[in-house]
C-alpha cells in the first residue's frame, strides 16, 4: 500500500505535491492512518479476516480529456467524485498527475470506515457503477465523457488512452466560443438577431428561468451556458448585448498554446540499425531524424554561445556535477521528511494506546485487567518499540515541533524539486548535445560503437 501511495504522491507527477487533496486524513501518513482504522476495527468488532483476503485500500483512476481542464479543476472534480462515491464515511486523498498528454486522478480511499465499525462492500459491478458516477460528475462540469464504452477482449473496458487521437479535437467550450465571435462579427442588429445567427451555425438555443440561455451543439449531452463563469470574460449575456451596441470590442479567445521548443535526443546509429535487420524504410526516416536532431544541437549551441568542443565539454559538465549536488540534496531532504513522518505517525500510535496502558499500572498490572485488554495492551508495546527505534534514546519531541519541521522540510522539497527538475532538463539536452557532437566527430572516447541507453 505505501508502494501505491508513494508512486501516487510522486512530486514529479503531482507538480511538488500541490495538486493532493485529503479528506479525514493526511495523505503523507494514510498508510499508517489506514492500517491503524484496521486495528481499531478489530478491537471494535472482533472480526478479522484472512490476510490474504483483506482489501487495505481501493483505489480509482479517473482521466480527462488533454485540453479540456485544469490540473487544479481535475483535482476538484476528482475530489468530488471520491465524496459522492464514498458519501463522506471512508477517508480518502486525491492525488492529480501532469505527466501524461491527459491530467488524471489517482483516488485512494479506505477499506475501513471513520468510526471503525464496518468496512466498504466491493459489490457485482462497483466498476460501472463509479464509471457512471464519474461520467455524471464530469457532465455537471461540462467535461466529455465516453459515450458508448466498449471492450476489449478480455471483457474490461478499454483504457482512456487508447480513445484519444493525435491532435486534440477543440472542446464544446473553445468551439461555442469561436462560433459567438463569428456571429457577432456579421453585425446582428439586436440580441435575438444573434441567437438566429446561432441557430444558423447549428446550435439550438435553449432559454431557462430568468432568461438564460444555453446552446447546444450536435453530439453534445449537456448545454452550455452563456455567462463568463463558464466561457470565460466578455461572454456574459450583458457583454454580448454591449458588442452588438458598438460599446466594447469583441470577446478574446484565447491563444493556442506556443510548441514547446524542440528537445534534443540521442541521434540514431543507422548503420547499426540496418546490420540488426532494419528495413530501407527505417533508413529513409532515421536520416530525417537525425538531421533533425543535429539541427536542434547546432541551436542549442547557438543559444549558449558555444562555439569550441571544450566549451561544450565544460557545460555538459558542469550542469551533470550541479544536477547530482541537487539530487543528493533532495535525497536528504526526502529521507529527513519521511523520517519526520514516521516519526508523527508513530507518536500518534504512541498517544492513543498509552491511555490504557496507564489504565494496567493503576490496576498493578492485574492479570483480568491484561486479559480483558491483551489486544491493546500489545498495540501499545508495538507502538513504544516502534517510537523507541525511531529515537534511538534521543528525547521525545512534541507535535507541535514536528509539524513545523514537517512544513519547513515540505517546502523545502518543493522548492528543491522546481531547481532539481530545471536542472535534469538542462543536464538532458546539455549531454544530448555533446553526445550527437561526438558521433558527428568520431569521438567514441576509444570505445567501438558506443550506445547511450539512458
Amino acid at each position: 500500500m505505501k508502494e501505491r501511495f508513494d508512486y501516487g504522491q510522486n512530486p514529479d507527477k503531482t507538480q511538488g505535491g500541490e495538486l493532493i487533496s485529503s479528506y479525514e486524513c493526511d495523505y503523507m501518513t494514510a498508510d499508517a492512518e489506514f492500517l491503524l482504522s484496521k486495528a481499531k476495527y478489530k478491537v471494535t468488532t472482533g472480526r478479522e479476516q484472512r490476510r490474504d483476503a483483506d482489501v487495505l485500500c481501493y483505489q480509482i483512476r479517473q482521466s480527462f480529456k488533454p485540453g479540456e481542464i485544469t490540473p487544479e479543476e481535475a483535482n476538484r472534480v476528482g475530489y468530488e467524485t471520491a465524496m459522492r462515491w464514498t458519501k463522506g464515511k471512508y477517508a480518502f486523498f486525491v492525488a492529480t498527475h501532469t505527466d501524461r498528454q491527459h491530467i488524471h486522478n489517482h483516488i485512494y480511499y479506505n477499506s475501513t470506515s471513520l468510526d471503525c465499525s464496518h468496512k466498504f462492500r466491493d459489490f457485482i459491478g462497483s466498476a460501472r457503477a463509479v464509471r457512471r458516477l464519474s461520467d455524471r460528475v464530469c457532465l455537471e462540469n461540462d467535461l466529455s465523457v465516453i459515450t458508448n464504452p466498449k471492450l476489449h477482449s478480455k471483457g474490461r473496458f478499454l483504457h482512456y488512452g487508447a480513445w484519444l487521437g493525435r491532435e486534440r479535437q477543440p472542446s464544446y467550450k473553445e468551439r461555442l466560443r469561436a462560433s459567438i465571435c463569428d456571429a457577432l462579427a456579421k453585425g446582428p442588429d439586436s440580441f435575438d438577431a444573434f441567437l438566429r445567427l446561432m441557430e444558423e451555425s447549428g446550435y439550438a438555443v435553449k432559454r431557462g428561468r430568468g432568461g438564460a440561455i444555453s446552446f447546444l451543439v450536435p453530439g453534445q449531452q449537456r448545454a452550455t451556458r452563456l455567462r463568463s463563469s463558464t466561457l470565460g470574460e466578455g461572454f456574459d449575456p450583458g457583454d454580448i448585448r454591449d458588442v452588438i451596441a458598438g460599446k466594447r470590442p469583441l470577446p478574446k479567445l484565447d491563444a493556442p498554446a506556443p510548441a514547446a521548443p524542440r528537445r534534443v535526443d540521442l541521434i540514431v546509429d543507422i548503420q547499426e540499425r540496418l546490420r540488426s535487420g532494419k528495413s530501407p524504410a527505417y533508413e529513409r526516416w532515421a536520416k530525417v531524424y537525425n538531421l533533425k536532431q543535429m539541427a536542434a544541437a547546432l541551436q542549442f549551441m547557438r543559444e549558449h554561445q558555444i562555439s569550441e568542443y571544450d566549451q561544450l565539454t565544460t557545460e555538459a559538465e558542469a550542469v551533470s556535477a550541479r544536477f547530482r549536488v541537487l539530487t543528493e540534496q533532495l535525497r536528504q531532504t526526502e529521507a529527513d521528511l519521511a523520517y519526520t513522518s514516521e516519526l508523527m505517525g508513530a507518536v500518534v500510535q504512541y498517544a492513543k494506546t498509552r491511555p490504557v496502558f496507564e489504565e494496567y499500572k493503576a490496576a498493578k498490572y492485574s492479570k483480568r485487567f491484561l486479559a480483558q485488554h491483551e489486544v491493546e495492551l500489545a498495540d501499545y508495546r508495538v507502538a513504544k518499540a516502534a517510537l523507541n527505534d525511531l529515537l534511538d534514546g534521543a528525547k521525545l519531541p512534541k507535535m507541535a515541533q514536528l509539524k513545523e519541521k514537517r512544513r519547513k522540510l515540505a517546502a523545502e522539497k518543493k522548492a528543491l524539486y522546481a531547481k532539481y527538475r530545471a536542472a535534469q532538463q538542462e543536464m538532458r539536452q546539455a549531454v544530448a548535445v555533446k553526445t550527437n557532437i561526438d558521433h558527428l566527430l568520431g569521438v567514441t572516447d576509444g570505445r567501438k560503437n558506443k550506445e547511450q541507453e539512458r
